[in-house]
This record gives structure tokens, C-alpha cells and sequence, in this order.
């Protein structure tokens, strides 16, 4: 991801996906010089009051619930600025109370190179808070609220992104452009969606949803019909940078783990496997001589990686089929510890499930020979290689 500040704008970073950006959806003010940006937002006629089809609560209910435990954040960093020398600089996100001794979680790009934080309360009342951890490959990041009282704090639940369906009813809370504690609601659009992170490593098994997300959502939750948080809201799909109902959610069974891991060791170690893989197709199949017609096609091997260590290779010729470059002739990937592999997704869940130095085996197809190669996963590197 790339990123800038525009004074008096709103910060975010973009990167061409399909001829869209992909937008960080926090908002940041350069010093005292802020911009306010009014629109003029038609009312949909269709937006729904409750979820009675889920069985769901309603909106209200959901938003009463769950208000006192979303809050914004504002961080201030301190970046150069030319002949001016170093300014303050702020942004501001939203984040959601965790449990009750002041932990908040927010997305990383929120609170990156902040040198002081702050949260906010829906009662207004405004607290110091430190970073406890962050993890650019997950874009998450836990902060600990300074001397606020325990029974002052109402954590919201957390539910079970696995259970997660396409159509499902979803509800978003947030600070979009400042506006605090907004409340949008929607559906579930797609699942298993891939993001890219700050670091620009891969955020698997995003939730796509239409519920309107904007600048400074970035960090609030996604809640379903009952009231539980199921993503951290974090990007947007736009062509002008403003919401066109593509948002995007990191699935809360990743944040849920990803914060335990930064509460306890203030870091995060991912599994790493350093291949470049794409899915076997039945095109693929078809037109050219790949040994099985399904299964994941090793295309590229990352030198020294795991990967690399254990032998496995990747693709030595180049071919264009429907305007999409392959590198065709590495070895293809169709079982994962006994487990058959038809999409790349599928490989990558289970390296997420692993730790460094935890042992996969594949089942791999080498030309006409099949081969069982056990690889010792490694430590995920601060930046993609290669």
C-alpha cells in the first residue's frame, strides 16, 4: 500500500485493483489546518430498520448496544516537511473496546508511527492510550486505555467469522470524516476476498460488504443481526476514493487471534511458506500440458525460502492464456496435510493456521511423478521478497 497525507484531507492509501483503488479508510488532518467536506447523501428508501428475516435484532437495539464500547481514535505522529522541518500530523479511526481492562482494537495504518494516541467515548470523554502491539501483516493493532475504570467499560462481543454467509444482515459503527459514532447497515457481499496489507503481504478471508464505509471507519466494527462483531472494518473499493458500496472487513477469528498474541507477547509471528501460486484452472488444463486438472500451480519460489529449502520448484516457461501471464512446469500442490487443495485460498488457510517452525506436508505432481514433500514453515518476512 502506498500512503500520503494531503493537508487538510483525508489520508489514505490506494493501489489499482481491476481499474479500482483500494483505500486505508482512516482520516488524518495536517496541523490545524483541517478541511470539512459536506455531501449530500440521498436517504435510501430501502435501508433496512431491522433484520427480521436473520431473526435479528434491530438496527437501534444493535447500535444502543454496542455505542458505548466503539470509539474514535486520534493519533499524532510527527513527519518532516521540507523546508518547514518536522510537523504534527493527525489521524483519526475508530476502534471497539475488548474486554475490561481497556483494551482496544484498531486497524495498524490508524496508529502508524504514532507517537501519542488518544480515544474517545461516546460520553465525549477523551483518554491517553498506549500501544500495546501491532501487526502490519493483519493490519491490526491493540491499544491499552490509560486509568480508565473497569466498570466504565462495555466490551463488545465477539462472534464466529467461520459462521459468516453471503446475504447475511451486517451493521457498521464508526467515525467516518469525523462524524462520530455513525451508524450504516448492509449485507455480506462476497467472502474469502484477498486484501492487501500495509506491509503488502495478503489479508486472506476479508468480508466484502456493502454497508456504507468511508474515511476514519477504519478500525470499527462489523456487527451481524445479533449484536456480535465479525470484521474490523479496514479498506474501500472506489474509483473516486469515497464510499461505492465495496467495503472490506478482516474476519474477527484473525483479530481475535492476532490481539491475543499482541496482548501477551506484543508481537505477532506468522507461518511462512515463500511460494507465488495460482489455481489450476480447466483452461489451464486443457491448453496446456499441466500433469493434474486440479490443484495449486507453484509458479514462482522465493530464494531461501522454506519452500526453497525443502526443494519444491517453480515454473520455467512463460505462456499467456486470455490475456493472463503462467508460469507453467514448476510442481503443482494437491493435497495439504491430507487434505485436497483445489485454490490457492484453500493453501493459504492452512499456513495461517500454523506456527513458525510447525511441519506441512504436501502432496506434490512433478511431471508424471507424485511426490510427498514435508516443509518446515519459516517466519514471515517485515516485507514481501522478491
Amino acid at each position: 500500500m502506498q500512503y500520503w497525507w494531503a493537508k487538510g484531507a483525508a489520508l489514505f492509501g490506494a493501489a489499482v485493483l481491476g481499474g479500482l483503488v483500494a483505500v486505508l479508510v482512516g482520516q488524518a488532518f495536517a496541523g490545524d489546518s483541517t478541511t470539512t467536506v459536506i455531501r449530500e447523501v440521498q436517504a435510501s428508501s430501502t435501508e433496512p430498520a431491522s433484520f427480521p428475516s436473520s431473526g435479528g435484532k434491530k438496527i437501534s437495539d444493535i447500535y444502543d448496544s454496542a455505542k458505548h464500547g466503539v470509539v474514535q481514535v486520534t493519533s499524532t505522529s510527527v513527519v518532516s516537511n521540507g523546508l518547514f522541518g518536522a510537523q504534527e500530523q493527525q489521524a483519526q479511526g475508530s476502534g471497539f473496546v475488548i474486554d475490561k481492562d481497556g483494551h482496544v482494537v484498531t486497524n495498524y495504518h490508524v496508529v502508524q508511527g504514532a507517537k501519542k494516541v488518544q480515544v474517545s467515548f461516546s460520553d465525549n470523554e477523551q483518554m491517553d492510550a498506549t500501544i500495546v502491539g501491532t501487526d502490519p501483516s493483519t493490519d491490526i493493532a491493540v491499544l491499552k486505555i490509560q486509568g480508565v475504570q473497569a466498570r466504565s467499560l462495555t466490551p463488545l462481543t465477539l462472534g464466529d467469522s467461520s459462521a459468516v454467509k453471503v446475504g447475511d444482515a451486517v451493521v457498521a459503527i464508526g467515525n467516518p470524516f469525523g462524524l462520530e459514532r455513525t451508524v450504516t447497515a448492509g449485507i455480506v457481499s462476497a467472502l474469502q476476498r484477498q486484501i492487501q496489507a500495509p506491509n503488502g503481504f495478503q489479508i486472506d478471508e476479508a468480508i466484502q460488504t456493502d454497508a456504507a464505509i468511508n474515511h476514519g471507519n477504519s478500525g470499527g466494527p462489523l456487527l451481524n443481526a445479533n449484536g456480535a462483531v465479525i470484521g474490523v472494518n479496514a479498506q474501500i473499493e472506489s474509483e473516486s476514493g469515497g464510499n461505492v458500496g465495496i467495503g472490506f472487513a478482516i474476519p474477527i477469528n484473525t483479530v481475535k487471534d492476532v490481539a491475543g498474541q499482541l496482548i501477551k507477547d506484543g508481537k505477532v509471528e506468522h507461518a511462512y511458506l515463500g511460494i507465488k501460486m495460482v489455481p489450476i484452472t480447466s483452461d489451464l488444463a486443457d491448453n496446456f500440458r499441466v500433469p493434474v486438472d486440479k490443484g495449486v500451480l507453484i509458479e514462482r519460489v522465493v530464494p531461501g525460502s522454506p519452500a526453497a529449502k525443502a526443494g519444491l520448484r517453480g515454473g520455467t516457461t512463460q505462456v499467456v492464456l486470455a490475456g493472463t501471464t503462467y508460469w507453467l512446469g514448476g510442481d503443482v500442490i494437491t493435497q495439504v496435510d491430507g487434505q485436497a487443495v483445489e485454490t490457492t485460498d484453500q493453501l493459504a488457510s492452512v499456513v495461517i493456521e500454523k506456527q513458525p517452525g510447525d511441519s506441512l506436508d504436501l502432496e506434490v505432481h512433478r511431471g508424471q511423478e507424485t511426490l510427498n514433500v514435508t516443509v518446515k514453515l519459516g517466519r514471515q518476512p517485515s516485507t514481501p521478497v522478491g
